[in-house]
Protein backbone atom coordinates (compact mmCIF):
# COMPACT_ATOMS: atom_id res chain seq x y z
CA UNK A 1 0.00 0.00 0.00
CA UNK A 2 1.21 3.48 -0.90
CA UNK A 3 0.77 5.69 2.17
CA UNK A 4 0.67 9.11 0.54
CA UNK A 5 -2.82 9.71 2.01
CA UNK A 6 -2.29 7.81 5.24
CA UNK A 7 -4.59 9.00 8.00
CA UNK A 8 -7.01 10.73 5.64
CA UNK A 9 -10.66 9.64 5.29
CA UNK A 10 -12.88 9.99 2.23
CA UNK A 11 -16.67 9.85 2.12
CA UNK A 12 -17.78 8.69 -1.33
CA UNK A 13 -21.42 8.53 -2.35
CA UNK A 14 -22.39 5.73 -4.72
CA UNK A 15 -19.26 3.73 -3.90
CA UNK A 16 -20.64 0.24 -4.47
CA UNK A 17 -20.17 0.30 -8.26
CA UNK A 18 -18.72 2.13 -11.25
CA UNK A 19 -16.70 5.29 -10.77
CA UNK A 20 -17.36 5.45 -7.03
CA UNK A 21 -16.03 1.96 -6.48
CA UNK A 22 -12.91 2.65 -8.52
CA UNK A 23 -12.30 5.88 -6.61
CA UNK A 24 -12.69 4.07 -3.29
CA UNK A 25 -10.21 1.35 -4.27
CA UNK A 26 -7.69 3.82 -5.67
CA UNK A 27 -7.87 6.05 -2.60
CA UNK A 28 -7.50 3.04 -0.31
CA UNK A 29 -4.37 2.04 -2.21
CA UNK A 30 -2.94 5.41 -1.21
CA UNK A 31 -3.61 4.72 2.47
CA UNK A 32 -6.87 6.67 2.66
CA UNK A 33 -9.71 5.34 4.79
CA UNK A 34 -13.03 5.08 2.95
CA UNK A 35 -16.64 5.46 4.01
CA UNK A 36 -18.77 4.61 1.00
CA UNK A 37 -22.50 4.87 0.53
CA UNK A 38 -24.85 2.59 -1.37
CA UNK A 39 -28.54 2.78 -2.16
CA UNK A 40 -29.78 -0.77 -2.73
CA UNK A 41 -26.93 -3.24 -3.26
CA UNK A 42 -25.61 -3.97 0.22
CA UNK A 43 -23.78 -7.07 -1.03
CA UNK A 44 -21.74 -5.09 -3.58
CA UNK A 45 -21.00 -2.48 -0.93
CA UNK A 46 -19.74 -5.11 1.51
CA UNK A 47 -17.57 -6.66 -1.21
CA UNK A 48 -15.90 -3.25 -1.55
CA UNK A 49 -15.11 -3.22 2.18
CA UNK A 50 -13.72 -6.75 1.92
CA UNK A 51 -11.55 -5.92 -1.09
CA UNK A 52 -10.09 -2.86 0.62
CA UNK A 53 -9.42 -4.90 3.77
CA UNK A 54 -7.59 -7.54 1.73
CA UNK A 55 -5.29 -4.82 0.47
CA UNK A 56 -4.51 -3.70 4.01
CA UNK A 57 -6.89 -0.74 4.04
CA UNK A 58 -9.84 0.24 6.18
CA UNK A 59 -13.37 0.95 4.93
CA UNK A 60 -17.00 1.05 5.97
CA UNK A 61 -20.26 1.45 4.06
CA UNK A 62 -23.55 3.13 4.95
CA UNK A 63 -26.92 3.09 3.23
CA UNK A 64 -28.00 6.40 1.70
CA UNK A 65 -30.59 7.50 -0.83
CA UNK A 66 -29.32 10.88 -2.04
CA UNK A 67 -32.80 11.69 -3.37
CA UNK A 68 -34.24 11.81 0.17
CA UNK A 69 -33.01 14.93 1.92
CA UNK A 70 -35.15 14.15 4.95
CA UNK A 71 -32.80 11.25 5.76
CA UNK A 72 -29.60 13.28 5.73
CA UNK A 73 -29.62 14.23 9.41
CA UNK A 74 -29.85 10.58 10.42
CA UNK A 75 -27.13 9.75 7.92
CA UNK A 76 -24.91 12.40 9.49
CA UNK A 77 -25.43 10.75 12.88
CA UNK A 78 -24.54 7.34 11.42
CA UNK A 79 -21.47 8.82 9.80
CA UNK A 80 -20.31 10.29 13.12
CA UNK A 81 -20.67 6.92 14.80
CA UNK A 82 -18.76 5.19 12.00
CA UNK A 83 -15.97 7.75 12.18
CA UNK A 84 -15.63 7.17 15.92
CA UNK A 85 -16.04 3.38 15.94
CA UNK A 86 -14.05 2.46 12.83
CA UNK A 87 -11.53 5.26 12.43
CA UNK A 88 -11.32 6.86 15.90
CA UNK A 89 -11.93 10.25 14.31
CA UNK A 90 -14.53 12.99 14.71
CA UNK A 91 -14.25 14.28 11.15
CA UNK A 92 -13.28 13.33 7.62
CA UNK A 93 -11.09 14.92 4.94
CA UNK A 94 -12.66 14.38 1.52
CA UNK A 95 -16.24 14.38 0.25
CA UNK A 96 -16.80 12.94 -3.24
CA UNK A 97 -20.34 13.62 -4.48
CA UNK A 98 -20.51 10.83 -7.02
CA UNK A 99 -23.88 9.05 -6.69
CA UNK A 100 -26.18 9.49 -9.65
CA UNK A 101 -28.36 7.97 -12.32
CA UNK A 102 -28.54 8.29 -16.08
CA UNK A 103 -31.75 9.28 -17.87
CA UNK A 104 -31.76 9.28 -21.66
CA UNK A 105 -34.75 11.13 -23.09
CA UNK A 106 -35.06 13.61 -25.91
CA UNK A 107 -36.05 17.10 -24.78
CA UNK A 108 -39.50 16.86 -26.39
CA UNK A 109 -40.20 13.57 -24.59
CA UNK A 110 -38.72 14.29 -21.13
CA UNK A 111 -41.40 13.96 -18.45
CA UNK A 112 -41.77 16.05 -15.28
CA UNK A 113 -41.22 12.87 -13.28
CA UNK A 114 -37.89 12.22 -15.01
CA UNK A 115 -36.86 15.83 -14.52
CA UNK A 116 -37.78 15.81 -10.83
CA UNK A 117 -35.90 12.56 -10.26
CA UNK A 118 -32.79 14.06 -11.80
CA UNK A 119 -33.13 17.24 -9.73
CA UNK A 120 -33.43 15.25 -6.51
CA UNK A 121 -30.51 12.91 -7.19
CA UNK A 122 -28.08 15.04 -9.21
CA UNK A 123 -28.54 18.54 -7.79
CA UNK A 124 -30.72 18.86 -4.69
CA UNK A 125 -29.18 15.79 -3.08
CA UNK A 126 -25.54 16.87 -3.36
CA UNK A 127 -26.47 20.43 -2.33
CA UNK A 128 -28.13 19.47 0.94
CA UNK A 129 -25.95 16.44 1.70
CA UNK A 130 -22.87 18.66 1.51
CA UNK A 131 -24.63 21.18 3.73
CA UNK A 132 -25.45 18.46 6.27
CA UNK A 133 -21.94 16.98 6.32
CA UNK A 134 -20.06 20.27 6.35
CA UNK A 135 -19.68 20.35 10.16
CA UNK A 136 -17.86 17.01 9.98
CA UNK A 137 -15.51 17.99 7.13
CA UNK A 138 -12.02 18.78 8.37
CA UNK A 139 -10.81 22.33 7.82
CA UNK A 140 -8.37 22.24 4.88
CA UNK A 141 -10.35 19.33 3.51
CA UNK A 142 -11.67 18.94 -0.03
CA UNK A 143 -14.96 18.46 -1.84
CA UNK A 144 -15.04 16.92 -5.30
CA UNK A 145 -18.27 17.01 -7.29
CA UNK A 146 -18.76 14.65 -10.22
CA UNK A 147 -20.17 16.30 -13.33
CA UNK A 148 -20.03 15.18 -16.97
CA UNK A 149 -18.44 15.96 -20.30
CA UNK A 150 -22.01 16.55 -21.45
CA UNK A 151 -21.89 20.04 -19.98
CA UNK A 152 -19.33 20.96 -22.66
CA UNK A 153 -20.53 18.93 -25.65
CA UNK A 154 -24.14 18.09 -26.50
CA UNK A 155 -25.60 14.73 -27.48
CA UNK A 156 -29.35 14.26 -28.10
CA UNK A 157 -31.25 12.81 -25.18
CA UNK A 158 -29.27 14.32 -22.30
CA UNK A 159 -30.75 17.82 -21.96
CA UNK A 160 -32.17 17.32 -18.46
CA UNK A 161 -29.21 15.31 -17.17
CA UNK A 162 -26.66 17.81 -18.47
CA UNK A 163 -28.66 20.74 -17.07
CA UNK A 164 -28.35 19.23 -13.58
CA UNK A 165 -24.63 18.71 -14.02
CA UNK A 166 -24.30 22.30 -15.20
CA UNK A 167 -25.93 23.30 -11.93
CA UNK A 168 -23.38 21.23 -10.00
CA UNK A 169 -20.55 23.05 -11.77
CA UNK A 170 -21.97 26.43 -10.78
CA UNK A 171 -22.52 25.18 -7.22
CA UNK A 172 -18.88 24.11 -7.11
CA UNK A 173 -17.70 27.68 -7.71
CA UNK A 174 -20.02 29.08 -5.05
CA UNK A 175 -18.92 26.49 -2.51
CA UNK A 176 -15.28 27.24 -3.32
CA UNK A 177 -15.91 30.92 -2.64
CA UNK A 178 -17.77 30.41 0.63
CA UNK A 179 -15.63 27.59 2.03
CA UNK A 180 -12.26 28.98 0.94
CA UNK A 181 -11.79 30.90 4.22
CA UNK A 182 -11.87 27.51 5.98
CA UNK A 183 -9.13 26.14 3.73
CA UNK A 184 -11.59 23.79 2.00
CA UNK A 185 -11.11 23.33 -1.74
CA UNK A 186 -14.04 22.51 -4.02
CA UNK A 187 -13.61 21.24 -7.56
CA UNK A 188 -15.51 19.42 -10.29
CA UNK A 189 -14.37 16.36 -12.21
CA UNK A 190 -16.19 15.86 -15.51
CA UNK A 191 -15.81 12.34 -16.95
CA UNK A 192 -16.44 11.57 -20.58
CA UNK A 193 -18.19 8.37 -21.68
CA UNK A 194 -17.17 5.47 -19.40
CA UNK A 195 -17.72 1.73 -19.70
CA UNK A 196 -19.95 1.09 -16.67
CA UNK A 197 -23.56 -0.01 -16.08
CA UNK A 198 -24.54 3.69 -16.02
CA UNK A 199 -27.48 4.44 -18.30
CA UNK A 200 -28.13 0.74 -18.80
CA UNK A 201 -24.50 0.01 -19.69
CA UNK A 202 -24.86 1.34 -23.24
CA UNK A 203 -21.26 2.57 -23.52
CA UNK A 204 -19.90 -0.72 -22.25
CA UNK A 205 -22.27 -3.14 -23.97
CA UNK A 206 -23.41 -1.56 -27.25
CA UNK A 207 -20.73 -2.03 -29.91
CA UNK A 208 -21.87 0.83 -32.14
CA UNK A 209 -22.02 3.30 -29.26
CA UNK A 210 -18.62 2.24 -28.01
CA UNK A 211 -17.12 2.55 -31.49
CA UNK A 212 -18.67 6.00 -31.99
CA UNK A 213 -17.11 7.21 -28.74
CA UNK A 214 -13.72 5.71 -29.57
CA UNK A 215 -13.74 7.34 -33.01
CA UNK A 216 -14.44 10.73 -31.44
CA UNK A 217 -11.91 10.52 -28.61
CA UNK A 218 -8.31 11.63 -29.02
CA UNK A 219 -6.94 8.63 -27.13
CA UNK A 220 -8.96 6.27 -29.31
CA UNK A 221 -11.22 4.43 -26.85
CA UNK A 222 -14.04 4.86 -24.37
CA UNK A 223 -13.06 5.51 -20.77
CA UNK A 224 -12.79 2.91 -18.02
CA UNK A 225 -13.71 3.37 -14.35
CA UNK A 226 -10.07 3.27 -13.30
CA UNK A 227 -9.33 6.21 -15.61
CA UNK A 228 -11.60 8.29 -13.40
CA UNK A 229 -10.66 6.67 -10.09
CA UNK A 230 -7.02 7.55 -10.68
CA UNK A 231 -7.92 11.11 -11.64
CA UNK A 232 -9.95 11.53 -8.45
CA UNK A 233 -6.92 10.50 -6.40
CA UNK A 234 -4.81 13.05 -8.26
CA UNK A 235 -7.32 15.84 -7.71
CA UNK A 236 -7.50 15.13 -3.98
CA UNK A 237 -3.74 14.89 -3.51
CA UNK A 238 -1.74 17.40 -1.48
CA UNK A 239 -0.15 18.64 -4.69
CA UNK A 240 -3.51 20.13 -5.73
CA UNK A 241 -4.15 22.14 -2.57
CA UNK A 242 -3.90 25.42 -4.53
CA UNK A 243 -6.55 24.37 -7.06
CA UNK A 244 -10.14 25.27 -6.27
CA UNK A 245 -13.34 26.27 -8.14
CA UNK A 246 -12.11 24.38 -11.21
CA UNK A 247 -13.79 22.03 -13.67
CA UNK A 248 -11.39 19.31 -14.85
CA UNK A 249 -12.62 17.19 -17.73
CA UNK A 250 -11.27 13.63 -17.82
CA UNK A 251 -12.52 12.29 -21.14
CA UNK A 252 -9.47 11.15 -23.09
CA UNK A 253 -10.01 14.13 -25.38
CA UNK A 254 -13.63 13.47 -26.35
CA UNK A 255 -15.01 15.76 -29.07
CA UNK A 256 -12.03 18.10 -29.15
Amino acid sequence: MNATMSGKIAVITGASRGLGRSAALKLAQQGCGVIGTYNRNAQAAQSLVDEIAKGGGKAAVLALDVARCETFEAFGDALCKTLEDTFERENFDFLVNNAGIGVHALFAQTTPAQFDELVNIQLKGPFFLTQTLLPYLHEEGAILNVSSGLTRFALPGFAAYAAMKGGIEVLTRYLAKELGPHGITVNTIAPGAIETDFGGGVVRDDHDTNRFIADNTALGRAGLPDDIGGAIVAMLSDGNRWMTAQRVEVSGGMFI
